[in-house]
């Protein structure tokens, strides 16, 4: 074993926290963390290794939204993004959106929204495909979606040129609070099959996400 590893080590296994109730641990992790935890992630931090972990970590969470919905807790867990994630129930959005009143005035634009529908519902989809059916260039509303890693490059089409497809991010889901795609409310018109054959999908990784290539360079290259 390494020095590193002894190090991590200790951290999990002989600090005070490490008898504190399973419960409030990963009720700790999950108030800390800006994003959803995965079960893998939070086994990590907490240094479980043994095979029920996962059944552990469950079982935890369900205690803990028992315990929220007995005692009127404004919030609960739930899976977001392969992950869990503390969120407002629902019938509390109205009142957290005036708190932040200000934050949304720094929304999407209407072209990002419509550009981003349009890719959530039908993606993988070429921007030639996004620009059909808005009537106008997206390239600039494109290059914005990926700045904000809500969008990505995944893959490209066997068209002429080899076109890019796009899809979208896990910040994607967690921004708009869903598990998967799945959770997307269903909209006449915009779900379809594709009439191209994808050839070739990029591997999701998180290099995808934090570095996007530019829309114009991306269809420059696959000319």
């Amino acid at each position: 074993m390494t020095t590193h590893e002894s190090l991590e080590n200790s951290k999990t296994s002989e600090t005070p926290c490490a008898t504190l109730p399973l419960e409030q641990r990963i009720e700790a992790l999950l108030f800390a963390s800006e994003r959803s935890l995965s079960e893998t992630k939070i086994k990590t931090v907490l240094g479980y290794e043994d095979e029920d972990a996962t059944k552990k970590i469950k079982e935890a969470i369900d205690a803990l939204n028992s315990s929220y919905d007995s005692n009127s807790r404004a919030f609960k867990i739930e899976r977001i993004a392969g992950g869990f994630r503390v969120m407002t129930r629902e019938e509390l959005a109205p009142l957290v959106s005036r708190l932040h009143a200000e934050r949304q005035q720094q929304k999407l634009s209407q072209a990002a929204l419509e550009t981003l529908s349009i890719l959530a519902y039908r993606q993988p989809v070429m921007r030639a495909e996004i620009e059909v059916i808005r009537g106008v260039a997206c390239g600039e509303v494109l290059r914005g979606l990926m700045d904000r890693r809500l969008v990505k490059i995944v893959g490209r089409a066997e068209e002429l040129g080899r076109p890019m497809l796009y899809g979208t991010t896990k910040e994607f889901l967690n921004i708009f609070g869903l598990a998967n795609l799945k959770d997307l409310p269903d909209v006449q018109g915009l779900v379809r099959e594709p009439s191209w054959k994808p050839a070739k999908q990029v591997e999701e990784t998180e290099s995808n996400d934090e570095s996007p290539e530019s829309p114009e360079v991306a269809e420059q290259t696959a000319e």
